[in-house]
């Protein structure tokens, strides 16, 4: 966007909008639709910053029977994380490899985030977890920060402590499996919490220096627009810095894809996905930054939907339907009537199972550190 685009007006319906350029935030000033995250660490870090995906051993409380067992419907997490596919590596070790695999793909990288991906990464004991981050932190003087993907009843207030004195000095995401706000969808998923539980988490997390991110999927069966739409609204309801979409898909040795096989489920059309994110990003603040639009699985563990595999060619759909309607993020968002910043701090409402793996129990020899097998 130049200075004449700021001279431009329109009515949302096709033409070009017009933007405040004093006040507008960096990317609307650079022609953007959305506030994309690799722009975002762009400005933030001089140059382009990439993930590197570990796997330290984790588990789940829906998965080793603390709060129930079998996992989330949709989950094999070989298909979410590359670092999950190959043998389990010491965390220095996956850092070191996955940051050579980086730099060969990647011209000119700039730092890297050490991104605890599979499973609760939070999920083991307070001492442990302050051992595994600052590894990974220490590891490599480009590592800039640590995401940190958990769910929103594993982040006690021992582990937000920690967190906040990390921030002090490192780039921090913690990333909240939110998934959805209707409690139906969730207990479809097997997902064992509430909406409640992720409320109490993102209010007890804000405010103290490291970033918060959802984790949102659409396209769940029993959900019409009009409830994931909903979602889209509670996102600026709780103040999320960051957001993560992804479709539902489907992979093989799941329930999920065994209900999709058996034709019980049907994956979400890849017209009416692009339709929906973009009336969900429309929704959401501008301010809050866009880590991802869509997901996908590599082919060999994917069912459905085939069209999720396109993901740069999904991006570009994206950008087009936000061309056409001449809309932008944040254009229909509306700003709660309690701001974020205001609402209460909860008492911590983690569950006593869940507690007793974080903040009671010794040492867990399953995880992947430094020295050991």
């Amino acid at each position: 966007m130049n200075q004449a685009d700021c001279d431009m007006t329109g009515d949302n319906q096709g033409d070009d909008v017009s933007i405040d350029c004093e006040n507008a935030l960096p990317w609307q000033q650079e022609g953007l639709r959305l506030n994309a995250f690799g722009r975002t660490l762009r400005r933030r870090f001089g140059g382009r910053v990439q993930r590197v995906s570990l796997d330290a051993g984790f588990t789940c409380p829906n998965v080793d029977g603390a709060l129930t067992s079998g996992g989330c419907n949709f989950c094999d997490n070989r298909s979410f994380s590359p670092s999950r596919r190959v043998r389990l590596q010491r965390v220095s070790e996956q850092l070191s490899v996955g940051i050579e695999k980086v730099t060969k793909r990647y011209d000119r990288v700039q730092g890297f985030i050490a991104y605890f991906q599979p499973a609760t990464n939070t999920y083991a004991p307070v001492e442990q977890l302050e051992e595994i981050y600052q590894l990974a932190l220490s590891a490599d003087p480009r590592v800039v920060g640590i995401a940190i993907g958990t769910r929103p009843d594993c982040a006690p207030e021992s582990v937000l402590k920690l967190l906040q004195r990390l921030a002090k000095n490192h780039a921090v995401s913690l990333e909240y499996g939110m998934q959805s706000v209707h409690q139906a969808s969730l207990d479809w998923m097997n997902r064992a919490h509430s909406h409640a539980d992720m409320v109490n988490a993102i209010d007890r997390s804000r405010g103290r220096g490291f970033e918060c991110c959802a984790h949102v999927i659409l396209g769940v069966p029993g959900e019409d627009h009009a409830m994931m739409m909903q979602t889209a609204d509670e996102i600026g309801v709780l103040g999320f810095d960051s957001i993560k979409l992804h479709n539902l898909y489907s992979v093989q040795g799941t329930p999920l894809g065994e209900e999709v096989l058996a034709g019980k489920v049907k994956m979400m059309e890849r017209e009416d996905y692009i339709r929906t994110v973009v009336d969900f990003l429309e929704r959401i603040s501008p301010t809050t930054v866009v880590e991802r639009v869509s997901g996908d699985a590599p082919p060999n563990f994917l069912i459905e939907p085939k069209w999720c595999l396109e993901k740069s060619a999904l991006r570009i759909e994206i950008d087009a339907e936000f061309d056409r309607r001449g809309t932008r993020q944040g254009d229909r968002f509306v700003a709660p009537p309690v701001a974020p910043k205001d609402r209460p701090v909860p008492v911590d409402q983690t569950p006593a199972a869940v507690r007793d793996q974080i903040d009671a129990r010794g040492r867990l020899p399953v995880l992947k550190m430094q020295g050991g097998v």
